[in-house]
């Protein structure tokens, strides 16, 4: 392997069929090139649903009511459900072995001001326990309490884009705002990895919206955290039994799909997670195929470059090269050719996968990227087999006889 006049006869070789040398290396370097935006792309793919999950809590429920379609123990269908207050009672009293927490939500858009600026903004009534849900990040200040859900503050914690758009640089804390025609204290500002949409938000204690609307107990949905270590099928289970229970408090048919409605995330993401998986294997196999078709045109191509060479090898053979000799040197140099053209597509598509960046947003891919180990892997399978390649015609040309390789035309 290590001897100079081998090496010599490969660069010589290389330097008087630069087209042949360049054809089997574009072939193996784009096959690694293809395999390794393939693969990264899988992986951006995963970071897509894997961002689309992170920013919030997986371990909840949302529980909207909904619209009876059927009639059921004596009450018409086409009836409206409503939750109120004591359905957080009752499921905390009833679910104790299952629930880490529960909250309210009652969402309501409306004119904000403060001095001279005004905007839009939803505004959000929740429980303390809503900031678990939403992994709200607190900037400044505090979050709501149970202190003001007993006395009904009127409090507001804003999102960084609404301190942003109204207080400018001003520190909005301690600070009054204007809610729809309600004064509220600013007493917090947050933060949340959802995005800009998240940001121009606004939370206040769900018992104050109450309190402005009539001093009523209803609310818009329930958002439930259950406990972690309960997994997968307990979550399924805990599903069950809860609309069963809240079907059965409501009055609602068993049958009847439209009465209430739970969105189990922990579901969600397990079958978002499958189908990221299902695509990745789509993606991989793709992708090896490529390395496959990159294996094929260097076989094909060695095939060849021996046929080519078949008086040449005569004439070595009959100035006494063995048939060892013979394949050394043709093994050796498809090797090379395919270590160095190998590496190059690796690197190249580990650049473009680099570049690349965010600029794949749009497209559901967020942050391509392919681990080190797994394309250094891919790119030494293709040198293995490349050599196989070489291997079998260079094992073929040692067994011609020379005189029968001297008479190759």
């Amino acid at each position: 392997m290590f001897n100079r006049d081998n090496w010599q006869e490969i660069f010589e070789t290389i330097q008087k069929n630069k087209l042949r040398t360049f054809l089997s290396g574009f072939t193996v370097a784009i096959g690694i090139f293809i395999f390794v935006v393939l693969f990264g792309f899988g992986n951006g793919l995963t970071n897509t649903f894997n961002k689309f999950f992170g920013d919030d809590a997986t371990n909840v429920f949302f529980v909207f009511p909904g619209r009876t379609t059927v009639p059921y123990q004596g009450y018409k269908a086409n009836r409206s459900i409503e939750f109120d207050n004591g359905d957080l009672k009752d499921i905390k009293k009833n679910f104790p072995l299952f629930l880490e927490y529960i909250t309210p939500r009652i969402s309501r858009g409306g004119l904000v001001k403060y001095n001279n600026e005004s905007n839009n903004y939803t505004t959000q009534a929740v429980g303390p326990s809503h900031q678990l849900n939403e992994k709200t990040i607190i900037m400044f200040g505090r979050y709501i309490n149970e202190n003001d859900i007993e006395k009904k503050t009127k409090i507001a914690i804003i999102g960084r884009l609404v301190a942003k758009d109204l207080f400018k640089s001003k520190n909005p804390i301690g600070e009054f705002i204007d809610i729809t025609g309600s004064s509220f204290k600013v007493v917090g500002v947050f933060q949340d990895d959802g995005g800009d949409n998240e940001e121009r938000k606004i939370y206040i204690p769900y018992t104050t919206r109450q309190l402005i609307e009539k001093n009523t107990d209803k609310i818009d949905q329930i958002v439930i955290g259950f406990k972690p270590q309960i997994g997968y099928a307990g979550a399924m289970a805990f599903q069950v039994s809860l609309e069963k229970y809240l079907r059965s408090k409501k009055f609602i048919s068993p049958k009847d799909q439209n009465g209430i409605f739970v969105r189990n995330v922990a579901d969600q993401l397990k079958q978002n997670q499958q189908l990221a998986v299902v695509l990745q294997w789509i993606v991989s196999l793709v992708a090896f195929g490529t390395i496959i078709a990159g294996i094929i045109g260097i076989s094909n191509i060695m095939v060849f470059v021996v046929k080519e060479r078949t008086k040449e090898l005569g004439i070595r053979k009959a100035l006494g090269a063995t048939p060892k000799s013979v394949i050394g040197t043709i093994l050796l140099e498809s090797v090379f050719i395919t270590t160095i053209s190998g590496f190059i597509g690796m690197m190249i598509g580990i650049g473009v996968l680099t570049s690349l960046g965010k600029s794949l947003d749009a497209y559901f891919i967020t942050d391509p990227y392919i681990d080190m180990g797994v394309a250094i892997f891919a790119t030494i399978i293709l040198i293995v087999c490349g050599a196989i390649a070489g291997y079998v015609p260079a094992r073929k040309a040692a067994r011609i006889k020379p005189i029968v390789a001297l008479r190759d035309e």
